[in-house]
């Protein structure tokens, strides 16, 4: 259903607590410099209270904004302005705050949510791009239930570290003791680049993007990951995982639907991003804060039928060469960046087919309790590129909801593709 969401007030929520001199400049690291100038967001939806709280609008309001300010303390960049792909001025100007109300039930929306409409809970355009790190806007829907949409800077983290972020500022706010602290080394682990003075650029012109939300729950996830197992002995772990499959799933129809004739002068890819953390030697902690992700690129061939080897192996194999080496080629040139400049032409004349994954799966996506229960529910919105595609896990099970951005063409012909169809079920939140 379409949301009317109109915008009351606004404000700047600064750190309770100035931060120190010697933390007034946030070095980025070269992985934060090479990361897109653009905003992510992520927004969360919460019924009016559990059984554990009674707390009125202004509240629940005032809970966010004081807890966020003390959470602002811990995080100081994220309260700083990001300066010439260089560094985060650490100055606690503050977050951006917006308070609105939409004119609808919550249950009402969450019956048959559209995505696109959940811009509108955001407090930015994720096209407006300015010096913020982070931004808020706090929405009430008729039935006292809520949304909390942020926007983070790409620049400054990646989405572990926003959910190190957003976990600690709930827990602020319900009054946990277990609050995260956030290491801001990255620099010294991945030193920055004099030369970057520029971040890669992401406009795609104006092509009008259309997003869907496309629901497997657990038998049709576990029905896909056989068909894209294999018999081979020879193989460590035959049997791909949620991701793994579903990734290769959704790329095939997605062939299927838009490239039913294979093209010799067409290269088809897959992206997914890779977590350096645990590849480190040794393993980082998971509360370092920043970009520590990197995408990898697969080089898919169209000659065989999708399926564990043709699919499943090559975007394995890309990453586990994420390591410092895979970060170092990054630096000379290689890898990923290589890839992107030597096929800059083909991907302008269309001739590059790709779909690029970030899976949240795992993540801690519905831990964020400020107090008044955990979230409904939690999603994404339209993005500003096609061929992007968000995993989430379902709230319950092991099912898996994807968010998939496709110019409007592609998305005509691949959301009546009827194998795709055969396996998702209802979009319904409160199926979860």
């Amino acid at each position: 259903m379409k949301v009317d969401v109109q915008v009351i007030s606004t404000d700047t929520i600064k750190p309770s607590s100035p931060t120190p001199d010697h933390l007034r400049q946030h070095t980025l690291s070269f992985i934060d410099q090479i990361t897109p100038s653009i905003f992510m967001p992520l927004i969360l939806f919460y019924q009016r209270e559990d059984a554990r709280a009674n707390l009125t609008y202004e509240e629940r309001q005032d809970r966010i904004k004081i807890s966020l300010s003390e959470a602002l303390t811990r995080f100081y960049p994220l309260a700083g302005r990001v300066k010439d792909n260089f560094h985060v001025d650490c100055n606690d100007e503050g977050v951006h705050y917006v308070e609105a109300k939409a004119n609808c039930q919550l249950s009402e929306f969450l019956e048959d949510p559209n995505p696109a409409e959940n811009n509108k809970f955001l407090p930015f355009s994720l096209d407006d791009v300015n010096e913020r790190a982070l931004a808020i806007q706090f929405t009430s829907f008729d039935c006292g239930g809520i949304a909390i949409g942020l926007v983070f800077a790409h620049k400054v983290a990646d989405a572990s570290s926003f959910f190190l972020f957003l976990n600690s500022f709930a827990a602020i706010a319900r009054g946990s003791g277990d609050i995260a602290t956030p290491r801001f080394d990255a620099a010294k682990i991945f030193p920055p680049e004099t030369f970057l003075s520029q971040s890669p650029s992401v406009r795609v012109g104006k092509k009008n993007i259309s997003i869907k939300r496309f629901v497997f729950d657990a038998s049709a996830v576990a029905a896909i990951r056989a068909k894209y197992s294999t018999d081979d002995t020879n193989i460590e772990y035959p049997r791909p995982t949620r991701v793994e499959a579903v990734s290769a799933f959704i790329y095939s129809r997605f062939l299927a639907a838009t490239q039913p004739d294979a093209d010799p002068n067409k290269v088809c890819t897959v992206f997914h991003i890779a977590n350096l953390r645990p590849r480190m030697e040794p393993p980082l902690s998971e509360n370092y804060f920043g970009n520590m992700s990197v995408p990898t690129v697969s080089v898919l061939s169209r000659d065989t039928e999708v399926g564990f080897h043709s699919v499943v192996i090559p975007v394995r194999d890309a990453i586990l060469k994420a390591d410092m080496n895979y970060v170092k080629s990054f630096k000379q040139g290689g890898g990923y960046l290589s890839f992107m400049r030597e096929n800059a032409e083909r991907f302008r004349k269309g001739e590059v087919i790709s779909l690029a994954f970030t899976s949240l799966c795992r993540f801690s996506v519905f831990e964020a309790d400020f107090g008044w229960g955990k979230p409904l529910w939690v999603g994404s919105c339209r993005l500003i590129y096609p061929n992007l595609v968000t995993l989430f896990d379902r709230k319950s099970g092991s099912g898996v909801e994807v968010w998939l951005n496709l110019d409007e063409e592609d998305m005509a012909k691949f959301e009546v593709d009827k194998e795709l169809l055969a396996h998702v079920s209802s979009a319904k939140v409160s199926q979860v």
